[in-house]
């Protein structure tokens, strides 16, 4: 048993001595994947409240800087469409404006997906991740985790079936 533990031991204190030796190494910071829009896109969706679609009022493309990027009128059937311009770094914000309302909003953190409906639900998810530190993948999955009530009927013993974020706006 001891002549099995020796040979690991000596290996384990060589490597932490050979680690604490290379010094040399310069501390370089983490790099961020800057993402973005690598040719226009077109997104597209629905606009809903709490009493169903809205069919007047404005969604505008936002960037993390409060820019303005694109803006365009919601249709007759809650439907709107806008295309983002090719380089616009991620994220944006969508954010619906109606008259005498708050406006709703979706955060857009992926370029691969172009369908977005704006709701409630979405702007809840949306203003939680911005509150625990911005509009990251992480922060928007914990906040759309933490948005959905999964009927019993799609639980089982080790958790969920389907994808509780889909669009992050919730169960689907």
């Amino acid at each position: 048993m001891t002549t099995k533990i020796y040979p690991l031991l000596m290996l384990l204190l060589a490597s932490c001595w050979l680690t604490a030796c290379d010094n040399k190494t310069p501390n370089t910071p983490a790099t961020q994947v800057v993402k973005k829009y690598a040719k226009a896109t077109t997104l597209e969706g629905r606009v809903s409240n709490d009493h169903g679609l809205i069919k007047t009022g404005q969604v505008i493309a936002i960037d993390t800087e409060q820019h303005a990027i694109i803006s365009t009128q919601i249709q007759d059937n809650g439907h709107y469409q806008l295309e983002i311009p090719a380089d616009t770094v991620l994220p944006i914000v969508l954010s619906a404006n109606q008259a005498n309302a708050e406006p709703l909003i979706v955060a857009i953190i992926d370029a691969t997906i172009s369908k977005y409906d704006i709701n409630p639900r979405t702007t809840a998810i949306a203003n939680k991740a911005k509150a625990m530190g911005g509009y990251t993948r992480s922060n928007l999955v914990i906040a759309a985790e933490g948005m959905v009530s999964v009927p019993d009927a799609n639980k089982t013993t080790t958790g969920f079936r389907g994808d509780p974020t889909t669009q992050y706006g919730g169960w689907h």
